[in-house]
């Protein structure tokens, strides 16, 4: 059979087929209870949508289609692997992995966050991750502790 009849993938197709992995963190994977089940929920969403491409008759399609999940599923496998789970807090005495933090800013502002692993902080929805600069430094102090920041101070006036 000649060259000229046999079907071949485009660079274009090859490409969008071979996406890179997500970047992992290097650092601990710490997860809440809630974390961990968003880990598992969203793995299970991935593994869904890729079955989903197995009846797409076109293999470069099908291929296309299928790298975004393939991808997603690598990284959750990844990090539900290294999930370290933390138990809830008990204690609101000082800022740690769990705790909801209010403080107060020099500029007047008021903001109140829970500090959560990184892959399900969201600070639009009041969550940051226990690697952001502003969880670092509050984390070990108390209700009444001014941090520095930038320039700014920060001083916590609840911990729940």
């Amino acid at each position: 059979m000649s060259v000229a009849f046999t079907k071949e993938e485009s660079a274009e197709t090859a490409s969008e087929t071979l996406l890179p992995d997500r970047p992992v963190s290097p650092h601990p994977n710490l997860v809440t209870e809630a974390g961990l089940k968003a880990l598992e929920q969203e793995a299970a969403q991935a593994r869904k949508a890729y079955d989903a491409t197995s009846t797409i008759e076109d293999v470069n399609e099908r291929r296309r289609q299928a790298a975004g999940p393939l991808r997603d599923l690598r990284y959750l496998a990844e990090r539900l692997r290294t999930a370290q789970l933390v138990a809830a807090r008990t204690s609101t005495d000082t800022v740690a992995f769990g705790s909801t933090v209010t403080f107060s800013r020099d500029d007047g502002r008021v903001q109140t966050y829970r500090i959560v692993g990184e892959d399900e902080a969201d600070p639009k929805a009041g969550s940051i991750s226990y690697v952001s600069p502003v969880a670092r430094i509050l984390m070990g102090k108390g209700v009444g502790d001014v941090a520095a920041m930038g320039g700014q101070e920060l001083e916590i006036t609840d911990i729940s």
